[in-house]
């Protein structure tokens, strides 16, 4: 039976350029996932979008003495861009500033504030007498007065990962200069999050079954040490959300608040754009729908504990209010958080350039085998690290010489013995060694499908290179470039068995490898590609215009890819198309090029 599968990816900020660990985090794991459930024939949504309200993002405006807007944009289109190179093919990627999402999260903010989540308070903020504002919490670093880091943002210390009260940072100082700091009184709206504890923790509790044990336990951790308390949800600012609320025009919604809210937003966007504006309650009011949220270990408490709040809390009064009709949203499924990766030991800094930047690596690297390294690196349950010598020791050792040298021989020899095509074989004489080769390729489907809807991705991509090396020991074992020249029949069946196996394989590889097996795809002289393009359009709302990145499907609606989750059902004489290698080998000076490039 079809699932409805959300696929949610963290929302990069409009403010640096995405590098491995950004890729690795969140966008990876996530297009991995729904490529799976593609081919499953679930009925897939993936959705993330351009974070264009962050407070990074204004800082990096005032930086280059630029609109805002300008900034964003410059950089929403960059990342499009490294998607569409890299393969991450998301159903709709936009953008938090648009008539859409001020609608949604604006209704949120009622709903909340309807059913008795919300009050008013006055605070103290810190304000900058020269520049006669009050500066938003990331405008503002200091002493982290829990641990003592230097360099604590006034919101979160990045050392010791707490939440900060703003008004106890010690030592602030601007990160824009603007002289002398101040506490002075201001108001803003909180979310009574200790209202919404227990179902929180409950909430959580019924998840432990899927969500990994360092997620699970620093969500419930935090909340048995410190509790859910009320959070603010608006600041002083002229960019951003505006506060649905008469009086409240100089400021806005606290970025924390709406941003997460662009997962539903970016649904309903791109169930409008597609013109069946209806269809985003699919996945969001639709109690067998899984959700599935791919992020960093830095965002962890964000999505499992004050994203369902806001969720719990929105009740019903949500739908009333944005469409006049009833039901409940869908919570979090499973949060599948990654840790970070580090860059030859150390952690990556965008500010030293101690990074592999997306764009840059793609100029030299083919986009599967970044893919495959930042997969079988992925940070799943610890910190990981990205090397230089072992990215190009698994390219030329995994890549090159089991998967990619497996493919180019058999289809190269069939290819050259059978004129073009696939041994015309009769099935009913494949030796036992066939069938049990086949069978056990066969089973590949439940062992690696289990572990990619578990999104144990790096165990899923170990047990299909396993799969690959059973075929290489396979065709060594029965050697058909010998037995071709005393007993073409025998290498016929050995040779059409192998071919079969490696289309399987092809399959089982597409969500980790799509370039490579819609190139390989083509090889075995299939015409329908295994998974529709992605693309840009030009979406247009009250704000402007906005570049969306979205998913084409090859037909209709209801796209089920014609190469699905299941063994090949190659047919003998098949004809082939001329094969070529699937991946570069490659040089091993260039790890000294690459580790002389870091940090220039």
């Amino acid at each position: 039976m079809p699932e409805n599968i959300l696929i949610a990816i963290a929302w990069p900020y409009a403010n640096a350029e995405i590098h491995v660990g950004n890729i690795t985090g969140s966008h990876l794991p996530g297009d991995i996932v729904a490529r799976f459930h593609r081919l499953k024939g679930d009925s897939v949504l993936m959705v993330s979008g351009t974070d264009s309200h962050g407070t990074p993002v204004t800082i990096k405006a005032d930086a280059l003495g630029k609109p805002v807007e300008d900034v964003y944009r410059e950089y929403h289109h960059g990342f499009i861009d490294l998607f569409q190179q890299l393969g991450i093919q998301y159903d709709l990627f936009t953008t938090t500033h648009t008539e859409n999402h001020f609608k949604v999260a604006q209704s949120i903010f009622l709903a909340l504030q309807k059913n008795g989540f919300l009050f008013t308070q006055k605070s103290m903020q810190w304000y900058s007498p020269s520049a006669m504002k009050f500066l938003p919490d990331r405008y503002v670093e200091g002493t982290c007065y829990l641990c003592g880091y230097e360099s604590a943002r006034s919101d979160q210390c990045d050392k010791c990962g707490n939440v900060l009260e703003p008004e106890k940072l010690l030592d602030p100082r601007a990160r824009t200069g603007d002289g002398a700091l101040e506490l002075r009184e201001t108001e803003h709206f909180y979310l009574d999050l200790s209202k919404l504890e227990p179902e929180v923790k409950r909430f959580l509790k019924e998840r432990s079954a899927y969500m990994r044990e360092p997620v699970l336990g620093e969500s419930l951790g935090k909340i048995e040490a410190e509790g859910l308390k009320p959070r603010p949800i608006t600041r002083d600012l002229d960019w951003g959300v505006p506060v649905p609320v008469e009086g409240w025009d100089g400021k806005r919604l606290y970025v924390w608040f709406e941003a997460v809210i662009g997962y539903l937003s970016a649904a309903v966007e791109w169930a409008r754009v597609k013109g069946s504006p209806e269809d985003w309650k699919d996945w969001w009011v639709n109690p067998a729908a899984r959700a599935f949220y791919f992020i960093g270990k830095d965002n962890i408490f964000f999505h499992t504990s004050l994203w369902p709040a806001q969720l719990m809390g929105a009740g019903r009064e949500f739908l009333q209010i944005f469409s006049g009709q009833d039901g409940l949203l869908t919570l979090p499924f499973d949060v599948p958080a990654n840790q970070f990766m580090n860059l030859e030991g150390e952690k990556i800094s965008g500010s030293r350039n101690w990074a592999v930047w997306g764009h840059d690596a793609l100029s030299r690297y083919d986009p599967d085998a970044l893919r495959y390294y930042l997969t079988i690196n992925m940070p799943e349950m610890h910190d990981s690290d990205w090397d230089w010598a072992e990215f190009v020791a698994r390219n030329n050792g995994e890549l090159v010489a089991t998967w990619g040298n497996l493919a180019n021989r058999a289809l190269a020899f069939s290819y050259k013995h059978w004129d073009g095509h696939v041994p015309d074989v009769d099935v009913k004489a494949l030796r036992r060694t066939d069938l049990d080769l086949l069978a056990g390729i066969e089973a590949g489907f439940q062992s690696v499908g289990s572990l990619l809807d578990s999104v144990k991705l790096r165990a899923a991509l170990q047990e299909a290179f396993r799969l690959a090396t059973t075929v290489n020991q396979y065709l060594d074992q029965n050697a058909p470039w010998q037995a071709v020249k005393t007993d073409k029949d025998s290498a016929a069946l050995t040779i059409y068995t192998a071919l079969k196996a490696i289309d399987s394989l092809k399959v089982i590889f597409a969500p980790f490898l799509p370039f490579t097996s819609e190139k390989l795809n083509g090889f075995f002289g299939y015409e329908t590609p295994l998974f529709g393009e992605p693309y840009t359009e030009t979406v247009a709302d009250a704000l402007g215009e906005h570049s969306a990145l979205r998913y084409r499907p090859h037909v209709g609606r209801d796209f089920i890819p014609p190469c699905k989750w299941m063994p090949s059902d190659l047919k003998p004489g098949a004809k082939l198309d001329q094969p070529g290698p699937l991946f570069k080998k490659l040089d091993e000076k260039i790890v000294e090029e690459e580790r002389a490039r870091l940090g220039m």
